[in-house]
């Protein structure tokens, strides 16, 4: 081997004997000091000051599976809204690996229903559709919170042809997987994932179906969590499914719900294709999906579960990071005349700040 090469070799091998080794939190998240991982203590001192002129309850951030940076009531437990449709995205995996599960089969071979009935087009579409927000039914939803006052008339799309962030999606979701598993849904998630990974925090007692079953039967499955279980959930997703040795999600599972389905440029209504501040968010099977594939940098192949007012579980794979981010909005604001949430804008900046407290080169350790 060629003395510059070999060098070359020697450097690779040192890099990567320095870098600490991968580790999963056990009973409680293992800290590391942000120097250790390149990070430095200061500008993450700015993040924090950031974080405290907005309305973030609490943040977790980690690398390689260890703590490095955290802001608020960790164990304080509230609703995580929209993450929940990317929790059932990951408990999917385990029945669509066993053939519980079939994507391919529609909703008439399912013998999958609504008030007032769907149309022949409707129930042509699959399970693969509703999971991708890509269903063509634009059936009343019995919750908010989506985007279907912009959705075009009943029967006018094509199953499959058309992306819409439609929670009648999302809610017969959920009906399916307990309709074909034959198990309540959140029994089903604490057997299959949260036993499995140690959430420190969850509480079955919280956890029922809700929602307005004269609009539709298909009901929401929301799930409370506190800042340091979500991280939980990022890094099984981080690691493709793995938790310490132990395959809790089948990895090629893992692999696809955080794989680019709809394309930003796709996204409807179009006011999702401008989202804020640059950020590039197209859609996997719920889980959103930075839309820049062929794009260097610490975004490339970022996934994030995100909810209304400030609930974010963003995985940057290229930086071997979870962040986990909670707003609860029951809470009062520090701003007033509004009630407590973080914009997508806003948690865009959280990022950036974070990732800018990357060191160029070696850290100083600050001294004390």
């Amino acid at each position: 081997m060629p003395m510059r090469a070999l060098a070359l070799h020697l450097l690779f091998a040192v890099t990567l004997l320095a870098r600490p080794p991968i580790s999963f939190p056990g009973d409680a998240w293992e800290q590391a000091k942000p120097e250790s991982v390149n990070y430095s203590t200061p500008r993450l001192n700015a993040l924090k000051a950031w974080l405290e002129s907005t309305d973030t309850t609490a943040m977790l951030v980690s690398v390689r599976g260890r703590a490095i940076f955290e802001y608020g009531d960790l164990k304080h437990v509230s609703y995580i809204a929209s993450c929940r449709k990317s929790v059932l995205a990951m408990m999917y995996g385990k029945y669509v690996e066993n053939k519980t599960i079939d994507l391919n089969k529609n909703l008439e071979q399912i013998a999958l229903d609504d008030v007032g009935g769907l149309l022949p087009r409707e129930r042509a579409a699959t399970i693969q559709d509703l999971i991708s927000a890509r269903s063509g039914i634009y059936h009343a939803a019995s919750n908010p919170g989506d985007d279907t006052a912009s959705a075009p008339p009943r029967g006018s799309q094509q199953p499959g042809t058309y992306f819409l962030y439609n929670n009648w999606d999302f809610n017969a979701a959920g009906t399916v997987f307990e309709k074909l598993t034959g198990k309540d849904l959140y029994d089903a998630f604490q057997e299959d994932i949260g036993r499995r990974i140690g959430l420190q925090d969850f509480d079955r007692s919280l956890h029922r179906r809700s929602g307005d079953a004269a609009r539709s039967q298909h009901l929401a499955y929301h799930f409370h969590f506190s800042t340091r279980d979500m991280a939980r959930i990022g890094l099984l997703m981080l690691r493709s499914g793995d938790w310490n040795g132990t395959q809790v999600i089948p990895r090629d599972w893992a692999r696809r719900i955080a794989s680019l389905v709809t394309p930003m440029h796709d996204m409807n209504p179009p006011s999702q294709r401008s989202n804020a501040r640059g950020a590039r968010w197209g859609y996997g099977y719920m889980w959103w999906v930075w839309d820049a594939s062929q794009a260097d940098g610490p975004f490339h192949g970022a996934y994030s579960a995100m909810g209304a007012g400030g609930q974010f579980i963003t995985v940057l794979p290229r930086l071997d990071m979870v962040i986990a981010h909670k707003t609860d909005m029951e809470q009062p604001s520090r701003h007033a005349r509004r009630s407590r949430r973080v914009t997508p804008g806003e948690y865009l900046t959280t990022l950036h700040l974070l990732i800018n407290a990357r060191c160029g080169g070696p850290c100083e350790a600050p001294s004390n």
